[in-house]
C-alpha cells in the first residue's frame, strides 16, 4: 500500500473516532457552537498528526482504540489552531480547505468559542479513562500536549510570528517555526511512545524525529504558499510574502532552503534507524512531508 492510500485510510478511522466523541457532547452543546466545531473538525485535511500518533503507537504495540482517542485529541488541538489562525486578528483568511473559514460561516464569536471548545475537548478526551486506564499515563499525555499547545509551544510561536514581521534573523525564524508548527507535530510523533510506555531513549528518538519533521513541514508549507495555486491549496496563497512574514526561504534563499528541507527529512529518518522496518510508515511520512503538493 502506498503512503497516501494508508494516510487516507487512517484519516477515515480518525474521523470516525472524532465523530463518536463529538456525538457524546452534542445533546448538551448549543447547536450553533456545535455546528461551528464540526465545521472546523470535518472540513477535510490530511490528518497527518493523528497518523503520526497511530504509527508511533504501533511501534510499541499500543492498543489502537486508545491510540485513536489520543489521535483525536491531537486533531482537536490542530483544528482549534486553524480556526483561530484564520480570524481577522490573526491571518484574516476567508477560505480554508476549499470552504469558508469558521468566522465567515458562523461569525467571529462562534469561531472563537468553537476553537476554545475544541481545545478543551482535547484535554477532556485525554483525561478520560477510555484513553488509558493508568491515570499516570493520562496525566503525562495532558502535560505533554499542554506544553506543545501553550505559551512555550504553538500559541507562543504564533505570538512570535505576529511580532516578527520582516525579520531576517535565522535563529528567530527557526524558533518561531519550531514552536508554532513543530511542537504539535513532535507531540504527535511522541504520543504513541507515551501510550505504549516506551523507554526514555525511544521517546527521545521519536521526539527528534518529530522536531525535524515539523521543521521540514513548515519549509514545504512556505514553498507551497509561494508556488501553489489557491485552488490547489483550498485557501489563499502568497499571503505570507505580502504580509512580510518571516520564512527560511527569505533568510536562506531558495536553493539553500530546499537543501535544508532535504537535510531535515534525512535527519528525521535517521532518528528512526534503530526501529528498522517497524518504523517504515513514519519514514514514509517524512518523505511525504517533503513532496506534498498541498
Amino acid at each position: 500500500m502506498d503512503f497516501e492510500t494508508e494516510l487516507k485510510q487512517v484519516a477515515g478511522r480518525v474521523e470516525a473516532a472524532i465523530e463518536e466523541i463529538v456525538a457524546e457532547t452534542a445533546e448538551e452543546t448549543p447547536a450553533h457552537l456545535l455546528a461551528a466545531m464540526r465545521h472546523g473538525l470535518f472540513a477535510g485535511g490530511k490528518r497527518l498528526r493523528p497518523f503520526l500518533v497511530l504509527a508511533s503507537a504501533r511501534l510499541f504495540g499500543a492498543d489502537e482504540a486508545r491510540a485513536l482517542r489520543a489521535a483525536a485529541a491531537v486533531e482537536c488541538v490542530h483544528c482549534y489552531s486553524l480556526i483561530h489562525d484564520d480570524l481577522p486578528a490573526m491571518d484574516d483568511d476567508d477560505m480554508r480547505r476549499g470552504q469558508p473559514t469558521a468566522h465567515i460561516a458562523f461569525g467571529e464569536a462562534a469561531a472563537i468559542l468553537a476553537g476554545d471548545a475544541l481545545l478543551t475537548l482535547a484535554f477532556e478526551i485525554l483525561a478520560d479513562a477510555r484513553t488509558h486506564p493508568d491515570a499516570g499515563v493520562r496525566s503525562e499525555f495532558v502535560l505533554h500536549l499542554a506544553r506543545a499547545a501553550g505559551g512555550r509551544g504553538m500559541a507562543g510561536g504564533q505570538m512570535l510570528d505576529l511580532d516578527a514581521t520582516g525579520t531576517s534573523d535565522e535563529a528567530a525564524v527557526v524558533r518561531i517555526q519550531a514552536m508554532k508548527t513543530g511542537a504539535l507535530i513532535a507531540h504527535a510523533a511522541t504520543a504513541g511512545a507515551i501510550l505504549g510506555s516506551a523507554s526514555v531513549p525511544d521517546r527521545d528518538r521519536l521526539a527528534r524525529y518529530g522536531e525535524a519533521l515539523g521543521a521540514a513541514f513548515q519549509i514545504t508549507d512556505d514553498f507551497l504558499d509561494r508556488e501553489a495555486a489557491a485552488n490547489e491549496m483550498g485557501k489563499a496563497t502568497g499571503k505570507d510574502a505580502a504580509a512580510g512574514k518571516a520564512t527560511l526561504i527569505d533568510v536562506l534563499g531558495v536553493e539553500a532552503a530546499r537543501a535544508r528541507l532535504a537535510a531535515l527529512v534525512e535527519e528525521a529518518k535517521a532518528a528512526l534507524a534503530p526501529f528498522g522496518e517497524k518504523a517504515a510508515a513514519l519514514a514514509a511520512a517524512a518523505d511525504f512531508v517533503m513532496t506534498r503538493r498541498k
